[in-house]
C-alpha cells in the first residue's frame, strides 16, 4: 500500500477553492479511487495525507495544477490573467480558453520552482532584462540594433543557424544564457503563440510548440520586448485587440510585433537584399531562407516599404495562415524528446544537478520535470542526448 505524502492541508483546500470546486463535486471526479467526502475534509485539515497516486490525480485530473505546488509552504499568491497580460483587453481575458489559465499557472509554478533551484539567484553573469530599459516611445529600429548589439549577434551568425528549427535552438539557447528562462508546450489553440510573465530575477517565456518553428522564433523577441518593457505579455493572431487598447498598452503592443521583425529582419540589410527583386512567392520564401523567419514576416517589410499594396498582402497572409493552421512541427511522438523541448536543457540540467548532490528527493525531481518518478530514467537518458546534441 503506498504511503502517505506530507502536504499542506492548506495548499489542498486553496487549489479546491481556486478551481471553484465543492469537496462533493471533487468526490465525485475521483469516485474511481473510493475517495470519500471525510477523506478530503480530513487531507485539507492536514489530519491525514493523500498517497502520491491520489495526489497525482487531484493535481492533473481534478484540479488542474502543476503537482509541484502541492510541496509548496503555503498556498502561492497567484498573479491574475490581467495582472500578468496588461496588453490584454478585458474581453480576450475573459474568453481565454481553460488551457491558457492552466498554462499562465503552470508558468507561475516553474517561476516559483526557478526561485527554488537556484536560491533566488539568477545564475547568468549579464541578465538582459536588468541591463537593457526602453521608453515606449522608442522605435523598432533603434530598440532592435541595441538588442542585437546586447547579445553580439550579427546577421552572418543568424545566417548560419542552418534552418529554423535550429534557428529556434540557438535563439532559445542565446536568450537563456541573458538571463531568461523559456517554456515551451502545447497550446492546443491557434489564437495564441506565447506568452511571457515578467520577473526581476526571473523572467519567463512560453511559447506553443505546435507552431511553426519561424513562428517560435518571432513569439521569442516579440515577448522579450514585453519583458524588456518590464511586463507581462502574449502573442496572439487576433486582429482586432489592438481596437480595445490605449495609452502605454497599445503602444506596447504595436512596438513588440514592431520590434521582433526589426531585429529579426534588420531594415537596413534587408533594403540591400530585396533592391530590385520581383515581389514573388519564390523572391519572398528566399528571402526567409536567409533570416530565418517567416514568409509573413518578409511580406510585412515588403508592404512597409511600398513594394506590395494592401490587397496582395491581406491575399498572402490569409493563405499561408490557413496553410499553417493545418501544418504542426511534431516532436516525432516521443515522449521524453517532447518533454525536453517542453522544459529545455537548461531547467532540465539544474533539476538534475541538485537530485544528484542529494538536495531533493526523486519525487521532488519529478515534481520539478512535471513526470512521474517511473519516468525519471527516461528523463535522464533525454538530458544526456540534448548535451551531447548542443
Amino acid at each position: 500500500m503506498s504511503s502517505a505524502i506530507p502536504v499542506n492541508g492548506e495548499v489542498l483546500r486553496w487549489a479546491r477553492e481556486s478551481a471553484g470546486l465543492t469537496i462533493d463535486e471533487v468526490v465525485q471526479k475521483m469516485n474511481r479511487k473510493r475517495i470519500t467526502f471525510e477523506m478530503i475534509e480530513s487531507w485539507e485539515q492536514s489530519f491525514e495525507a493523500p498517497t502520491y497516486s491520489q495526489l497525482e490525480r487531484l493535481a492533473y485530473e481534478v484540479y488542474k495544477r502543476p503537482l509541484a505546488i502541492f510541496f509548496f509552504p503555503e498556498p502561492p499568491q497567484e498573479i491574475t490573467a490581467k495582472q500578468s497580460f496588461r496588453t490584454l483587453p478585458e474581453y480576450e481575458i475573459q474568453r481565454m480558453p481553460v488551457k491558457m489559465r492552466f498554462l499562465l499557472r503552470k508558468a507561475q509554478s516553474f517561476q516559483l520552482n526557478l526561485y527554488d533551484l537556484y536560491d533566488g539567484v539568477n545564475p547568468s553573469e549579464k541578465k538582459i532584462t536588468t541591463d537593457l530599459e526602453f521608453s515606449t516611445h522608442i522605435s523598432a529600429k533603434e530598440m532592435g540594433e541595441t538588442v542585437r548589439q546586447y547579445i553580439n549577434i550579427d546577421i552572418e551568425t543568424q545566417n548560419s543557424f542552418g534552418n529554423p528549427e535550429n534557428a529556434l535552438k540557438e535563439w532559445r539557447k542565446i536568450l537563456e544564457g541573458f538571463g531568461l528562462f523559456i517554456f515551451k508546450d502545447a497550446f492546443q489553440s491557434d489564437e495564441f503563440s506565447g506568452f511571457c510573465l515578467y520577473d526581476d530575477k526571473f523572467p519567463v517565456i512560453y511559447v506553443n510548440n505546435s507552431k511553426p518553428f519561424t513562428r517560435q522564433i518571432f513569439t521569442l523577441f516579440h515577448e522579450l520586448a514585453h519583458l524588456l518593457f518590464k511586463t507581462g505579455g502574449i502573442d496572439t493572431k487576433i486582429e482586432d485587440y489592438l481596437d480595445y487598447l490605449d495609452g502605454d498598452e497599445e503602444r506596447i503592443e504595436i512596438i513588440c510585433n514592431s520590434f521582433a521583425g526589426e531585429f529579426l529582419v534588420p531594415s537596413e540589410h534587408f533594403y540591400q537584399k530585396a533592391r530590385g527583386i520581383t515581389v514573388d512567392d519564390e523572391s519572398i520564401s528566399s528571402l526567409a531562407n536567409i533570416y530565418h523567419v517567416s514568409r509573413e514576416v518578409i511580406l510585412r517589410k515588403f508592404y512597409d516599404l511600398d513594394r506590395i499594396d494592401q490587397e496582395f498582402y491581406s491575399k498572402k497572409v490569409r493563405e499561408w495562415r490557413i496553410a499553417e493552421s493545418s501544418a504542426s512541427t511534431g516532436s516525432g511522438g516521443n515522449y521524453y524528446f517532447t518533454k525536453g523541448a517542453y522544459l529545455g536543457s537548461k531547467y532540465i540540467e539544474k533539476a538534475f544537478s541538485q537530485f544528484y548532490q542529494n538536495r531533493i528527493t526523486t519525487e521532488r525531481l519529478a515534481d520539478y520535470l512535471g513526470v512521474k518518478v517511473k519516468n525519471i530514467s527516461g528523463m535522464e537518458s533525454q538530458l544526456y542526448r540534448m548535451e551531447s546534441s548542443a
